[in-house]
């Protein structure tokens, strides 16, 4: 039996998903320590969450991921629309606008989600962080000090941590949660189970995401994993449960499409859920934040959960760095919920839409109009854009990109097209730089948060060093 031991840290993140790992990978370049536990003694094996959004890329770009990403990942195939074992014409799910000088994601990227939390983990290897496998959250408590947690290890061992701030990024079914008594509130989107999976399916090609419509019993569909051999399977059931079995998936494949039982060779892994719309009543207990589908949980039409979830701890990353490194006051983490519990409520709502037909995926689901106008951080205007506004990308004088200037945990204090003086603020953690005329900005002063998103604009500086102070 292990001893019982107390150990410090000033983060604790329960859950070693993308959204964990996405949080302490921040939180590494910012040189706050985290403790990442994880209940299961390895990464997630499956595929489910395969739709990076443009928004989420960036923020990717920002952590030092994207290229891995990139590489390791494709665009979203053209569907194929199936009858009676015959082709039946093409049908594309997604708008396509493509890249520009602002917006250098164009559309959706294919990338399944162990590849995702592989390519984070490894960079948080890279930023000296580590995952402790096979540890799971047995209670937590708090005072005014911080969060004390109950660990324990699949060998029987036991442990106590102390921590300033706890996160939990442990899923639908948070243990966490379910310890401080918050409730989620929702509805079911869909009546009909759903099952996910990894096959391999060597006699279909893969130049499409084939779509098997069905005649009343479900819809099925199977998209190929870029980077892989394998296809996501997916499929919906009006009537009876799932079989997960092998012998089960390759049977329900048979009897809905025109392949042949044999002609799945491998069935890599496989699961089954109910669609449903819920979200956290809140997302703050005191020390304790929750985040990703510990806080909302969504259809996985439109591809919106995995990015939610990201996006929140890159909101929340920065502000613990702050509050931790900084010495900025205890009120800038009020604004985690403030700022996301809205935006998790829209994008619950589009999802939904989506699964029910009600809605087509298109820029919405992209992620990038998404911003924080009327928020708590959000102050001023000028040029083109307001407070709150997402930070578009743009090309600079010597190759470089405006991204290239935000990428890091420090605010950016840019000057567009104007002469307009940059004062001298006496933080090391706020970089200043004067750019040309750019027209997605428009002419003024613009303070971007580490986020990426406009926090403070104005056509001069009066009432910046104002706006630091809840920062700092």
């Amino acid at each position: 039996m292990e001893l019982n031991s107390v150990k410090e840290s000033p983060v604790l993140i329960v859950g070693a998903g993308p959204t964990g790992l996405a949080l302490a990978c921040d939180l590494a370049r910012r040189g706050v320590r985290a403790l990442v536990v994880e209940q299961s003694g390895s990464l997630f094996p499956g595929s489910r969450g395969k739709g990076i959004q443009p928004r989420t890329m960036e923020v990717f770009d920002d952590l030092g991921v994207v290229d891995a990403v990139v590489a390791s990942g494709g665009k979203a195939p053209v569907g194929m629309i199936w009858q009676d074992g015959s082709r039946h014409g093409e049908y594309d799910m997604f708008e396509r606008p493509g890249p520009t000088e602002a917006e250098p994601y164009g559309e959706p990227w294919l990338l399944p989600q162990w590849r995702t939390q592989q390519i984070l983990h490894t960079r948080l290897t890279e930023l000296g962080g580590a995952v402790a496998f096979g540890t799971a959250l047995t209670g937590i408590e708090q005072d005014a000090d911080g969060v004390t947690a109950e660990l324990s290890t699949g060998t029987g061992g036991t442990r106590t941590v102390r921590a300033a701030y706890a996160v939990a990024a442990d899923g639908g079914r948070s243990t966490v949660r379910k310890i401080l008594g918050i409730a989620m509130t929702g509805e079911s989107v869909d009546p009909a189970p759903m099952l996910v999976a990894d096959v391999r399916i060597p006699a279909l090609d893969r130049l499409n995401w084939h779509i098997f419509p069905g005649d009343g019993s479900g819809h099925l569909s199977v998209c190929p994993l870029p980077g892989t051999d394998d296809f996501q399977l997916v499929c919906q059931f009006t009537q009876g449960e799932p079989d997960l079995s092998p012998a089960g998936i390759r049977a329900l494949v048979a009897a809905r499409t025109h392949l042949a039982a044999d002609d799945i060779t491998e069935v890599l892994w496989s699961s089954d859920f109910r669609p449903r719309a819920a979200m956290a009543d809140r997302f703050r207990e005191g020390r304790v934040f929750l985040a990703g589908d510990a806080a909302h949980i969504h259809s996985p039409a439109g591809g919106q959960g995995l990015n939610t979830s990201v996006q929140d701890v890159y909101n929340l990353g920065w502000k613990l760095g702050q509050v931790l490194r900084h010495g900025a006051p205890e009120a800038l983490l009020d604004t985690y919920e403030q700022e996301r519990q809205p935006v998790a409520e829209q994008m619950l709502g589009l999802s939904t839409r989506i699964h029910r037909g009600q809605e087509q995926r298109g820029a919405a689901t992209m992620q990038l109009g998404l911003g924080y106008r009327g928020g708590p951080l959000a102050l001023g205007g000028a040029g083109a854009l307001e407070a709150g506004d997402r930070a578009p990308d743009g090309p600079l004088p010597d190759g470089r990109r405006l991204f290239d200037l935000f990428r890091g945990p420090h605010f950016t204090l840019l000057a567009v097209g104007t002469d307009a003086e940059l004062p001298l603020l006496e933080r090391d953690w706020v970089h200043p730089h004067r750019i040309g005329a750019y027209e997605p900005y428009g002419k003024g002063l613009f303070l971007i948060r580490p986020d990426g998103h406009v926090g403070w604009a104005g056509e001069d500086a009066a009432g910046l060093a104002e706006y630091l102070l809840r920062c700092c």
